[in-house]
């Protein structure tokens, strides 16, 4: 069975780089790859929608420059000689948001997971993370989301870090795709807890039944000395040059209180490996 794959792009060097590193992440695996472009006539959908209608000059025009590009992309992916044969694409254009319009294709296509790069081809270089790539993190709630950052390198992930403070239950639904992506790679899952002061009953309890969900791949728990969270992070991913960063989006929690400040300008500051936005199925 195929793994279907979206791979949103806006012609960035970046969206490219991040369709790179989902053929090489995904190598051995049979998949479908849907690569998709959102094309609208300015940065403001609904003024695009009371001023392009089929037919007009400005819709068609902007369709014609979303339909060559992904064209361009599929012959570069056909002379691309690292291409797998079971590996198959296929062009999505659509006018709308590209929040919405993957939102769209996630249920129409039945996507397991989006796989895009940080930067638009409009951002500013001082931008960690483009909006885009914020907004399908934080908004798109059905399937995983992997942003890979303008320096990460086209490497299998070796090791892979998931920091947790245990305070929430686990859920397999949740962990199934940071387990599968262990599986594949044959990665070492690095769980990673900030020290508070002894766990309680249901912190102990939350970590037994995580270590029971992992128990068919390679993990270590992994205790750091109180610090900001997020400079713990950091510290722990750079110094053992760690590939892959893994959290559970916590509806309300996780973007209201870390990604939105702290993680993006301090985790996210040169960042250099990608990050996996796993879902909380609850919300």
């Amino acid at each position: 069975m195929k793994r279907k794959i979206l791979l949103p792009t806006d012609f960035s060097k970046n969206s490219w780089h991040a369709i790179n590193y989902a053929l090489e992440l995904f190598g051995s695996e049979p998949c479908q790859f849907y690569l998709f472009n959102a094309f609208s006539a300015t940065n403001d959908l609904m003024q695009s929608l009371m001023n392009m209608m089929p037919g007009t000059e400005l819709y068609e025009k902007a369709k014609a420059h979303s339909e060559t590009g992904l064209a361009q992309m599929m012959d570069m992916l056909v002379l691309n000689q690292d291409t797998k044969a079971i590996h198959k694409f296929e062009t999505i254009s659509m006018f709308n948001s590209p929040v919405e319009g993957i939102k769209t294709l996630v249920d129409k296509k039945d996507i397991e997971m989006i796989i895009m790069g940080t930067k638009g081809e409009t951002a500013s270089i001082s931008m960690t993370y483009g909006s885009t790539a914020v907004n399908v993190m934080e908004k798109v709630r059905h399937c995983p989301v992997l942003v890979v950052p303008e320096k990460a390198k086209h490497s299998i992930p070796k090791e892979i870090v998931f920091p947790t403070d245990y305070k929430i239950p686990f859920k397999m639904k949740e962990l199934k795709y940071l387990i599968d992506i262990a599986k594949i790679t044959h990665a070492t899952i690095q769980v990673v807890h900030i020290d508070e002061g002894e766990l309680s009953e249901d912190q102990l309890r939350n970590k037994a039944l995580l270590q029971d969900y992992l128990g068919t791949v390679k993990f270590n728990f992994r205790l750091m000395s109180r610090m900001h969270v997020p400079t713990a992070i950091k510290c722990f991913v750079e110094s053992r040059e760690s590939d892959m960063l893994a959290f559970i989006n916590k509806k309300h929690l996780f973007f209201g209180s870390i990604l939105n400040q702290a993680l993006v300008k301090e985790i996210g500051h040169d960042a250099k490996v990608p990050i996996l936005v796993l879902h909380d199925k609850t919300n």
